[in-house]
């Protein structure tokens, strides 16, 4: 399996977490890394948050070192402003920062942020010089297609941020208007490549392993970035590396469970209230059971999870019926595990 490299630190794979809004907090950005990601992003985190000192913002940039190195994304429309966040995140020990051009829901969209950029290149030329200027540590940018699926915004886009001394940018083929619908377009990835001298990340539509190893082959991409998919199957990013690396390696489902367990409780321990942590798991249990026998069963009964010991319950007697109960051989069937 090959290096990748932004900048000027070298990453053990070629595989990003993708920033997802609500997603890629501390908890789970430490599961991601530990099964494999090469490199994991916080979520997108306000330049004005900084500024203005916000906790709520600040917090998104907890960090440990075993997460390391992390890249903060930032989003905003002011290139002072940008430039004086981008600061900000580099004292507080990032090893990396990331401009946010891709995101397209309508509260970004209405600050001129996110994909909003890629109407305004001019403006998106100033962010990057401003943010380069301000920082010593690597920076990326991070795109869609553009407003329109000809590609030609991502490709322009592209070529200022290299011009501005931008790392490396990643590109997620679908336009801002599309959102998640359809398929993402990779011929735009491979034209972005094709005209860059700086390192690109693909994004979209890759669910399982082979997928990833036909974006490299058909892209010519330097790295893969995957964030959906990974939400409920973080060790996604294992499976990619040992594709890479030549062999075929099928996920454990003892190994899954434990993974979901770790993820319930640490996420418990980073939240102060208990009740507002099982809130937010709710949901993420369900992505981790997503195609196996008695999956309704399960969301139904963790959508009222308040406590630490009802999700612990849940999640280890939901184990025990699939690794030695009556659903077994239903597990076995459908070829997901060992």
């Amino acid at each position: 399996m090959t290096r990748f490299t932004i900048g000027n630190i070298k990453l053990d794979s070629p595989t990003v977490m993708a920033p997802l809004a609500g997603i890629t907090n501390l908890p789970f950005r430490l599961m991601a890394k530990e099964m494999g990601a090469g490199l994991v992003v916080s979520e997108m985190v306000s330049a004005n948050g900084l500024i203005y000192a916000s906790e709520k913002t600040y917090r998104l940039m907890d960090s440990r070192p075993e997460e390391k190195p992390l890249s903060i994304q930032l989003f905003g429309s002011d290139p002072a402003m940008m430039a004086e966040a981008a600061r900000k995140v580099e004292a507080a020990g990032a090893e990396m920062i990331d401009i946010n051009c891709g995101c397209s829901v309508k509260k970004v969209l209405k600050t001129g942020s996110g994909s909003a950029l890629m109407g305004e290149p001019a403006l998106a030329r100033e962010i990057f010089k401003a943010v380069r200027d301000a920082i010593s540590i690597p920076l990326t940018v991070k795109m869609r297609s553009g407003w329109d699926a000809s590609g030609d915004d991502a490709l322009l886009l592209a070529r200022f941020a290299e011009e501005a001394g931008v790392d490396a940018v990643a590109v997620h083929p679908r336009t801002a208007k599309q959102g998640f619908r359809g398929h993402s377009d990779w011929s735009v990835i491979k034209r972005v490549k094709e005209a860059m001298g700086i390192p690109v990340i693909g994004n979209g539509d890759i669910l399982t392993p082979e997928d990833a190893l036909r974006m490299f082959e058909t892209t010519g991409c330097d790295a893969v970035m995957i964030g959906r998919a990974a939400i409920g199957d973080p060790a996604l990013f294992k499976r990619i590396n040992s594709l890479l690396s030549g062999d075929i390696v099928k996920p454990s489902l003892v190994d899954h469970f434990t993974m979901m367990e770790r993820y319930f409780t640490d996420t418990l321990d980073y939240f102060t209230d208990e009740f507002i942590a099982c809130k937010t798991m709710r949901s993420r249990l369900g992505w981790f059971v997503k195609g196996l026998p008695g999956c309704s069963n399960f969301r139904k009964r963790a959508v009222t999870l308040s406590t630490r010991e009802e999700g612990l319950s849940l999640i280890r007697s939901y184990k025990e019926k699939l690794c030695h109960g009556e659903m077994h051989e239903k597990v076995v069937a459908t070829g997901l595990f060992d």
